[in-house]
């Protein structure tokens, strides 16, 4: 945990020597995007690889505020993802979003924040999948956590 709050530190003090003050810079672009899925609910509780795609939204952006501090957040969320069990052919919609927002004040204090939620939502009951997490981590400047969590869960109904 240690290392990774110095790494943190370290990304920080980059952004604040590298970034002009009030810069704001952002990106906002959806992507082709193809892959394979595995849903452990689907196929009767057996599994199945399910292959999507559909186009990803990506929202990137870099803000420095008045008193330098830095603030950047990315964002994903499929728009449009759909496709069909190899094995059953069953079909699917992947829906979802994906943050990372990460924060630095002027005097150091860093705060990092990563919210996962992903669904595949298929055809008839028990083959719809979820994965939710949210994390969170403050680091002071001297190196101290005063706030971590990391909430998991992964279910199918």
């Amino acid at each position: 945990m240690k290392s990774r709050s110095l790494i943190i530190s370290a990304f920080a003090a980059l952004l604040l020597t590298s970034v002009p003050a009030h810069a704001a810079v952002v990106t906002n672009i959806s992507t082709p995007i193809t892959l394979t899925v595995f849903v452990p609910c689907a196929n009767g509780g057996a599994g199945e690889d399910i292959e999507v795609s559909g186009l990803l939204h990506v929202l990137i952006s870099t803000t420095v505020d008045a008193k330098g501090g830095v603030h950047f957040s990315e964002q994903f969320n499929p728009q449009g993802v759909s496709g069909v069990g190899l094995t059953t052919g069953d079909k699917y919609n992947a829906i979802g979003l994906t943050r990372d927002d990460f924060s630095t004040t002027s005097s150091g204090v860093v705060q990092v924040t990563f919210i996962n939620r992903f669904d595949m939502i298929g055809q008839g009951p028990g083959n719809n999948f979820s994965v939710h997490e949210t994390e969170h981590i403050t680091i002071l400047p001297d190196g101290t956590v005063t706030v971590f969590f990391d909430n998991f869960s992964i279910t199918c109904k």
